[in-house]
């Protein structure tokens, strides 16, 4: 689950982000903690969907095919 790994960093990162806020008070960086959590929810489902979709669950891979039994070679006899 690549894709959805990286929204929900996203979103944490915003979060810590927003608690940074909190903490200290600067309310310029709370736009940026509001719109990196509002990307990371908003880029999930997306996400969701490209896993689903690099996985293909309906496609199943070639088969292999069986190497070719090897012949036994016969000894000329003299």
């Amino acid at each position: 689950m690549r894709y959805s790994g990286w929204a929900l960093l996203v979103f944490g990162a915003g979060a810590l982000l927003g608690l940074v806020v909190v903490s200290t008070g600067p309310s310029w960086l709370g736009w940026a903690a509001s719109a990196m959590m509002a990307a990371g929810i908003t880029a999930l489902p997306l996400a969701f969907v490209a896993d689903w979709w690099s996985h293909r669950p309906w496609r199943k891979p070639a088969p292999r095919r069986r190497a070719a039994p090897k012949r036994r070679q016969t000894r000329k006899r003299r």
